[in-house]
């Protein structure tokens, strides 16, 4: 293939994985904003269980990591997110049918189901690093998350346009446009060209997992965008409970959908522009930035109740989020070779969305039992976890640099 042949593949494939990824994360905020709402009409005053369904959601991401990766290895990225997207389309159409039975046991179901597609659709961000060229890699990488961008309008917009398609059911309409979201990807996703692994590559299963699970660089990238979520999305699902329900400020749906929206916003912008920061100062004085950024927005939150100091503790959030998140994706794409990546891919997602799962069910029963205020200064030893571990990593490649020097004079 021609040089330029070769850059008009890799274009083409990073526009559909864009488009993907960006279908895929209007859903996500979708479902994170309806959800939310929807768990407070079913449940009433005891909102022990509010943040289930995004817990189920973050589940069936869990579940599904693992076989999505070995699936890929086998039928290739194509087919794999292909599959993925059905099996979401599913789940959604379970949900907005346990709306119109006000079930909340089925609704959890389908938000499950459709949190399966997400064990497929966070694996568009490395598909997108294999496709690019060496030195477009992190741009290629970055891109893809970041035009998650539009999931800050097109989720919460739509859920609020669909809330009431349906007469006398609220946001059943919602879950049936979250369903069109998932097949809309599983059709623009057979347009891509990624290449199957080799037979070779397939018969070689590369260096035991355990071996690259101990390598500093899989530990850090492991901890950036694991505690990374964790903050993130323990903040974030919490944020439209505490707004809906604060006694002493009346907060409107619109207000809540600008908090969730600008954050969103946060998350993901900055990704246009994070591979060319990553690129000048390195991946690992990124990652302690966004440490530092997640600091601030949990001082911010402490600071107020305001609907300001929710708007900018949220756009904080998700901007050290993006730092941390798109970093440790950078750090994992150094530590496999082509025939190690559905293991290693796949284990890295596992744990990061097993640990999500586990802190958004405890963010509901935290927030119920002790308040917002605890909510984030629960946070707090998680965000040092990362600042200490990047500095650790910082430390370590300095000293095999000075290493490779001594030994080069």
């Amino acid at each position: 293939m021609s040089q330029s042949d070769s850059a008009s593949c890799n274009l083409k494939n990073l526009i559909i994985l864009s488009l993907c990824q960006a279908l895929f994360f209007s859903g996500r905020t979708l479902t994170f904003f309806a959800a939310a709402l929807v768990a407070i009409s079913m449940l009433g005053d005891n909102l022990i269980f509010a943040t289930a369904p995004v817990t189920a959601m973050l589940v069936g991401t869990s579940v599904a990591t693992l076989p999505a990766s070995f699936l890929m290895r086998s039928w290739g990225r194509r087919w794999g997110f292909a599959c993925g997207s059905i099996i979401g389309f599913s789940g959604a159409l379970i949900a907005a049918q346990a709306v119109a039975l006000d079930n909340f046991a089925i609704f959890n179901v389908g938000i499950f189901l459709s949190g399966l597609y997400g064990g497929f659709a966070q694996q568009y961000r490395f598909a997108a690093a294999e496709v690019a060229p060496a030195h477009l890699k992190e741009k290629n990488v970055s891109i893809v998350i970041a035009m998650s961008v539009l999931g800050a309008f097109v989720g919460p917009e739509t859920a609020l346009i669909a809330k009431d398609w349906i007469a006398g059911t609220a946001f059943q309409g919602t879950f049936y446009v979250l369903a069109g979201f998932y097949a809309l990807s599983a059709v623009i996703i057979l347009f891509v060209q990624i290449p199957k692994l080799t037979e070779d590559e397939i018969k070689d299963s590369g260096r035991p997992l355990r071996e690259i699970m101990k390598s500093p660089t899989f530990i850090i990238a492991v901890v950036a965008a694991l505690f990374g979520y964790v903050v993130m999305n323990f903040l974030m699902v919490v944020t439209p409970l505490t707004m809906e329900t604060l006694k002493t400020v009346v907060f409107t749906h619109e207000n809540i959908k600008l908090v969730i929206q600008w954050h969103v916003v946060g998350m993901f912008l900055p990704g246009f522009v994070t591979g060319h920061l990553i690129k000048k100062f390195g991946v690992v004085r990124i990652i302690a930035t966004g440490a530092a950024i997640l600091l601030a927005s949990v001082l911010v939150a402490l600071h107020g109740l305001s609907f300001t100091h929710f708007l900018i503790s949220l756009i904080l959030l998700g901007v050290g989020w993006n730092f941390t998140f798109t970093g440790g994706t950078l750090l994992v794409t150094e530590v496999h070779s082509p025939a190690e990546r559905a293991k290693v891919q796949g284990t890295n997602d596992f744990l990061l969305f097993t640990g999500l799962a586990i802190s958004s069910l405890m963010a509901g029963s935290v927030y119920h039992y002790l308040g917002w205020a605890w909510v984030n200064y629960a946070m707090l030893p998680a965000i040092l976890v990362i600042l200490f571990s990047a500095l650790w990593l910082r430390s370590l490649r300095r000293k095999e640099q000075a290493a490779i020097r001594a030994t080069a004079q």
